[in-house]
This record gives C-alpha cells, structure tokens and sequence, in this order.
C-alpha cells in the first residue's frame, strides 16, 4: 500500500514550452501593452517574470540562437555571423548546424531522457538526431529532407508547412508580405498544435521568424503610421496573441511557458558600407576594378570587413596575401578603432559607431582565432554592412528595421528572473534548472533563477 501512495502522490515531472518571438522588442511591447493591443499577452506577462534582455555582439540572430541553445559564446559554439570565414581563407561559408561544435539544449535534454520538440529555430539544419522531433529553420530549403525523423517531412509537405515567407518578394511587394506572413504563421501554428496534441513531449519549442521579417520591411511604416500599412503591421501581432490565447487554453497546470525574443528592433537611418570607409582611409584595396567579395582582396590590403561591422586585420602567415606582421597588429586595432569612434554620419554630424569591441572583450574558446580582430557595434539606426562595391558610405535601403542589442526579452511563467542585467546565453541553463537538469560545466551563461 505505501508503495501505491508514494506512486500516486510523487509528483509528475514539469513539462515546458518555449515561446521565440524573433526581435521583438522588450519596449516595443511595452509600448503596444500600454496601447491595449495584444491583451492575451499583456495579462499573461503580469502573471510571470518579464524583463529586457542583451543580445549578443554582434546582433546576428544566427548567433543569437546559437548562443540560446548552447549557453556559450561563438568561439566555443562555433558560428560568428550570418556568413563566416572559411579557415586561412577569405572565402566565405553560410553557417549551419554542421558549423556548431557544442551540444545543443535538445541534445543535453534527448541525453537526459526527454522527448523534444523543436520547430523552426535558426540553425537546426541539416537536423542532428534528437529524442523527438527537430523541424528546421530558415536555412533548410527542402522540408522533405531537412526533418528529424525524415520522414516527417514529406507529412509537412502535404500539409502545406511553410519554413519562411519570401524575403526576396517583400522587398519589392510588401502587401504580399503582409499575406505570406499570415499564411506562414498559419501553417506552422497548425503544425504546432497538431504535434502538440498528438506527440508525447516534455519539452515544446516553437520559433517565429514572421516577427523579424515584419519588422524588417515594416517597422518604418509602423513607427509612421502609415494608413496603407500600418493596420496590417498590428493585425499580425494580434495574430500572435489569438495564438497564445489558444496555447494557454490547451496547457495543463503541470506545463511552464517561456517566451523570448533574441535582440530588440529600430528604424534604419542609413545602411552603412565600412569596406568603402576602409577603402578611402588607406586600409583596404582590391586586385580587380570591380571586386566581387573580399576574396578579390590585394596584398597591400591591412583590414576588411563582414556583416556587420566584422573587421579583421589581413595578417601574415593568417591569410593568402597577408600583409599586416604581428608586431604591427596591436597597433592597428587601436589606430582602426580610433578612427571608428570618429565616424560620423556626413549629412547630420551624428556618430555611426558607439563602441568598438576588440576579440578578446566577446570571445574566448577553442574557435577564438577564427572571430574577427575588431568588432563594430553601431549606434542604433545604423545598420553595418559588408558590401565591397559601393563608391559610397550610406544610403537607405529597402530594409527600413535593423537589430538592437539592450532590447530583447525574456518571460518566465512558474519561475522568477532573479537578475536585472543578463543576456540571452543565460537562458539555455536557466531552461536546463527549470527541468531539473544537470548543466554542463563549461558554459559562459548562468541560471537567472539563482
């Protein structure tokens, strides 16, 4: 009999979900709150624990999430940028997960016994084998072959899945965005819920990538209030709350919540070219006229530039026409990061860079030699790019909304946040202690639940 009581009384163990609203700013939602939009959520955040929330450096949401699912920074996980550096090279490589080299927060918890769910979360493809179910991210451009089981994907195909909207169409078209952001989101709530129900699972993770597409294309509009646009801008996030509204409807009171965004979002003022500032200060030359990417780099070269804001001294010994020697590298960060601090917006006076980060102030693991030498961080509404063509050093484009690092969020139903100041690589062992389960010792962030 006491056998039987101890059965009936041990409590079950907590189940969580986890919520990715990509950019969404901890202001910005403030600001709507305030408004009376997006109720569901305004009434769910004063039941928990919510907070701003850091980045990472630079603000790249393939390196954010990558920080969030395995609680480390880039040197130790492995992926620096939207784009990286081949090793020795000035040839570039799209990172993926085969680039990752730390386990995952699904890998620590499939390890410990618990079925995972995972969709659509940036840098999960080609998929690793979980215990559970792993559907990729925007990378993955095939949903028949980029699923973990496999199999599972041909399902999601017939069932409409969609991994992204059309970035490339929204540019031109951006009432077809509005429709296709709809659509997405549509079918993967569908797909959410579906699995949800059907599958076992202690742990759910739902990504949406809709939010950071909205906000790139609309966010002026938005700040605006354009009476063509605007109205389809706030519809979508009310979407998202008849969403969450649906979710705590079907969760049980053994299930946790977690929702967070990875960096915050503002208007662009001006999309900044740093290879051309390089290029009229002396530090950079091509071989060809019209260079097609760093690649065409000369070896009287010193510094070239990766989105955004990457710089990286053109050492000897490091690269093919290296011609920057150790003894002179020091020194050169310091000159380069000087005249950084200096530069100013030619039409306004304002300053574009509000910090220059050396390497070892981010980085430190066993990839540490591969991170970029200085590290630009802009002043917010200019958006740093890698561009080797432009005879110019801004203009705007047509992304109107660019990333912000002081501005993400995070919320937790069932735990509180202990600490005020933290970034997004604290969350993967703060998840880890909510599901009671061991942290690895070698990780850079630290439990917000301590």
């Amino acid at each position: 009999m006491s056998f039987l009581k101890n059965l009936l009384t041990k409590p079950k163990p907590r189940k969580l979900i986890v919520i990715g609203l990509d950019g969404t700013p901890f202001n910005f939602l403030q600001r709507i709150f305030s408004e009376g939009r997006m109720p569901t959520l305004n009434k769910l955040f004063k039941q928990g624990s919510f907070k701003r929330m850091n980045s990472v450096i630079p603000t790249i949401s393939s390196v954010a999430w990558s920080s969030f699912m395995t609680g480390k920074n880039p040197a130790k996980h492995g992926i620096f940028g939207f784009v990286d550096l081949q090793p020795n090279s000035y040839d570039f490589t799209i990172p993926t997960a085969s680039s990752m080299t730390s386990k995952t927060l699904w890998g620590h918890l499939s390890d410990e016994g618990k079925r995972v769910i995972v969709m659509n979360v940036p840098e999960t493809y080609p998929p690793k084998e979980v215990n559970g179910i792993l559907i990729p991210g925007f990378l993955c451009t095939d949903i028949t072959k980029g699923t973990y089981p496999t199999e599972l994907g041909q399902r999601l195909k017939e069932d409409g899945y969609r991994i992204d909207v059309d970035a490339q169409q929204a540019r031109t078209d951006k009432k077809a965005l509005l429709k296709d952001i709809e659509l997405t989101f549509q079918k993967r709530t569908e797909t959410f819920f579906r699995l949800m129900k059907e599958e076992k699972w202690d742990y759910l993770h739902l990504h949406v990538m809709c939010t950071d597409r909205l906000f790139h294309f609309l966010w002026e509009e938005m700040e605006n209030n354009d009476l063509e646009y605007a109205p389809g801008f706030y519809a979508y996030l009310e979407q998202i709350d008849v969403f969450i509204k649906d979710l705590l409807s079907k969760m049980d009171e053994n299930t946790d919540l977690v929702i967070l965004s990875d960096h915050g979002f503002c208007k662009v003022k001006k999309d900044i070219y740093l290879n051309f500032w390089l290029k009229e200060e002396g530090y950079l030359s091509f071989d060809k006229d019209e260079p097609k990417s760093v690649a065409d780099i000369s070896e009287e070269a010193k510094a070239f530039s990766l989105i955004p804001g990457r710089i990286f001294i053109n050492l000897k010994g490091k690269y093919p026409r290296g011609s920057v020697t150790t003894e002179e590298y020091e020194s050169l960060r310091e000159e380069l990061s000087k005249k950084l601090m200096d530069l100013k917006d030619p039409e306004t006076g304002e300053n574009i860079i509000a910090r220059v980060y050396r390497k070892e102030e981010i980085y430190s693991g066993q990839g540490f030699d591969q991170a970029a030498d200085l590290i630009a961080h802009p002043v917010d509404g200019y958006d740093l790019k890698g561009n080797v063509n432009k005879d110019h050093l801004g203009e705007k484009g047509p992304i109107n909304g660019m990333h912000t690092f002081d501005d993400a969020f995070l919320f937790i139903k069932g735990n509180e946040i202990k600490r005020d100041d933290f970034s997004i690589v604290d969350v993967m062992p703060t998840i880890l202690d909510i599901m009671k389960v061991q942290k690895p010792d070698d990780l850079d962030g630290k439990s917000l639940l301590s």
